[in-house]
């Protein structure tokens, strides 16, 4: 399976079939879990994708590098019995962007050491992305550079795996490239990717690839990321506009060896999923809307043991939460703003989802475990799932799904991948 899928995919809308494919960004175990219980009824694969800040050669946030995110990975398919070779791994925003406080040569050399990395994991998807200006660089930086140094990245991935024996892997290019992660404010007056310069980015990294000798490599560049006009701030959601991306979606009747990539399609309804694969932005990224359904899922357990009476006041998730990230508040005193309680909102209730960043601390892993344990593998009461999570209460009063607290917990993340499985139709794989 793996990233031949992908050319599958642009291969379907090319014939005029509305193929998609949902990329779950995220290194939370109960994500990745979910992501493959959802899949298990289906055929085709999951993708799963690491960030440069995320997972890189030096650790990255998560401490993990690109060997271990794959075992960490491998490790939960074993767990819930999900074949791996239905797994895609893929890397996002790949290139010099966790240490653009350098001076280019620096930041290249690490993001050349990184992709070195990623590409003897075996990762097969990889997003190049050079578009982030180093330190004393003019910003933005012109196109031509961005592709160039695309290019050199792409040629460390390809040296590497030919070197080690390993598939070729495919590649995602693109300049106007979301900040990762959503905007850090009210999110107004987005635009939308023109047609030119969606096609003068090809341009430029079909002349930089060749001007390295790597038009096989090229060759194998399946998506495009641009900005169809979605994005969510900590507080609102642009929805899809498909009349405002018609002209954008045209672009692939001409380049119709790609397809586009749309980033921050967290929070977007259901038919705005479906009517953007329909337009061509057949790769669906999310994470924070995953781990915000998490974070609504283990808020809304926490109300059901105290219902229960099975939790004691000291052990409540919330205060917990709080208490963690006022003591550690650099993963959110730079993006959210107000006074006091519009920041304790935001801490917790941000569709940016900051607090996805703590849930791996001890003291955090520790109260969710005293939750879980306090609740047990008992079923919960259909009356309170009613209560606190009644998206889920029609499934389970028709007798579907583990009504566990974990249960819960996974069927919470599962509730917004069926939205984007539902609308990426499947193809043969």
């Amino acid at each position: 399976m793996q990233a031949h899928y992908l050319q599958k995919l642009v291969d379907a809308h090319a014939r005029g079939g509305l193929a998609g494919i949902t990329s779950v960004c995220s290194a939370h175990a109960l994500v990745i879990e979910a992501a493959m219980r959802e899949a298990q009824a289906h055929s085709g694969p999951v993708l799963i994708e690491a960030t440069c800040n995320q997972v890189n050669h030096e650790g990255g946030y998560t401490g993990m590098t690109p060997a271990d995110f794959r075992q960490f990975v491998s490790t939960i398919a074993e767990r819930v019995n999900f074949a791996t070779e239905r797994l895609i791994l893929g890397g996002d925003h790949l290139g010099p962007n966790p240490w653009k406080d350098l001076p280019a040569g620096q930041a290249m050399s690490k993001a050349q050491d990184m992709l070195q990395a990623y590409a003897r994991a075996g990762f097969s998807k990889i997003h190049l992305d050079a578009s982030m200006a180093c330190s004393g660089e003019a910003d933005p930086l012109p196109g031509p550079v961005i592709a160039e140094r695309a290019a050199r990245l792409a040629a460390v991935m390809e040296r590497t795996v030919s070197d080690a024996g390993l598939p070729l892997p495919v590649y995602v290019i693109g300049t106007e490239v979301p900040v990762p992660g959503g905007a850090l404010e009210k999110v107004e007056d987005l635009q939308v990717t023109t047609p030119e310069a969606a096609r003068e980015t090809l341009e430029q990294h079909r002349q930089a690839f060749a001007a390295l000798g790597l038009d096989g490599a090229f060759s194998r560049v399946v998506g495009l990321v641009v900005q169809p006009g979605v994005e969510f701030g900590n507080e609102n959601v642009v929805v899809y506009q498909p009349q405002k991306a018609r002209a954008l979606s045209a672009v692939l009747k001409i380049e119709p060896q790609v397809v586009f990539e749309a980033h921050s399609t967290d929070y977007q309804p259901a038919a705005a999923l479906a009517q953007l694969v329909r337009d061509g932005f057949a790769i669906l990224k999310v994470g924070p809307g995953l781990t915000f359904a998490l974070r609504e899922a283990l808020y809304a357990l926490d109300q059901i043991a105290a219902t229960l009476g099975v939790i004691s006041p000291k052990h409540r998730l919330q205060p917990i939460m709080e208490t963690l990230m006022q003591a550690q508040p650099h993963y959110w005193d730079k993006y959210y703003h107000g006074d006091q309680p519009a920041l304790q909102l935001q801490r917790h209730f941000s569709y940016s989802d900051r607090i996805r960043y703590y849930w791996p601390f001890d003291v955090a892993t520790q109260a969710v475990e005293v939750l879980l344990a306090a609740l047990g593998d008992a079923p919960i009461p259909e009356t309170l799932i009613s209560q606190y999570l009644p998206h889920l209460y029609p499934e389970v009063a028709n007798g579907l799904g583990d009504t566990s607290g974990k249960g819960l917990l996974i069927a919470a993340i599962e509730h917004v991948l069926k939205q984007y499985r539902a609308a990426c139709a499947a193809i043969d794989t």
